[in-house]
């Protein structure tokens, strides 16, 4: 596939995806949206990769929101389709772990990207903000769910209502970024942080994402059967026999994901 408004790179099993529209700041239009879906397919398609990172071109946004030239022709069927959406959706369920490296403004559409990744790192200068209200509208991709999920029911009404700006010292501290970095230190961590992860054992990557996301939507019961019979699962496989070998031999575990 050739990618025109996004790069899509894959480096020592990292995938990254860059937003490359500095001009408009990063915006989201359709164009962006299908790109961002066919780069998800193509790293899963190869089997070097094993993490996917999300950051904006131009050092100024990580994403800008929704291209507002495009939002202004949206009928009710656009609203009804709800593209940018499900394509979060997939983001939050992908396969591979996903980080967003933030890198400047995350309104909007951005912020929603961001909140569908599993990490988000920030660097110190970064600002976040769901302003649709200004508009007219509400956050529509996902932003009304899952930032509730992140810091709290009433933060989240706080911070839809109001469309207000956070730095990232507060978004830290209100868990809507789990780390901040100085700007020239953000790609080097977000890459050791994924290295990190990569380290580990696949699968067990693979189910831990799925547990905790399915098992936080039901009740602790039923979150805990989830656990347990991800656990049972993950004790059938290679994976778990290389890992507590390697372990027991005080070497590093050689994970082949079976």
């Amino acid at each position: 596939m050739e990618f025109t408004l996004i790069s899509a790179e894959s480096t020592n099993g990292l995938g990254i995806i860059t937003i490359n529209r500095p001009e408009s700041r990063n915006a989201l239009n359709r164009v962006v949206l299908d790109e961002i879906a066919g780069a998800l397919d193509l790293f899963l398609d190869d089997e070097g990769v094993g993490a996917v990172i999300f950051t904006g071109a131009g050092g100024k946004a990580f994403i800008a929101g929704a291209d507002i030239n495009q939002l202004a022709t949206y009928t009710l069927v656009d609203g009804l389709s709800g593209r940018m959406q499900r394509l979060y959706d997939t983001i939050e369920a992908y396969e591979l772990p996903t980080i967003a490296a933030i890198n400047g403004y995350a309104l909007g559409g951005g912020l929603e990207l961001a909140m569908a990744c599993d990490i988000r790192i920030a660097a110190e200068g970064s600002r976040f903000a769901l302003p649709e209200t200004n508009l007219g509208i509400i956050p529509g991709a996902g932003g009304t769910q899952r930032l509730s999920r992140l810091v709290g029911r009433g933060r989240a009404v706080e911070l839809i209502l109001t469309g207000r700006l956070v730095d990232a010292p507060e978004a830290l501290g209100m868990g809507l970024v789990t780390d901040v970095v100085p700007s020239l230190d953000l790609m080097d961590t977000v890459r050791k942080t994924a290295d990190t992860i990569l380290a580990k054992g696949p699968l067990a990557v693979r189910l831990a994402k799925m547990v905790v996301k399915h098992g936080f939507d039901t009740d602790q019961q039923t979150g805990l059967l989830l656990e347990r019979l991800a656990q049972s699962l993950l004790y059938t496989t290679q994976d778990k026999a290389e890992g507590t070998a390697a372990f027991l031999e005080k070497r590093s575990a050689r994970y082949v994901g079976k």
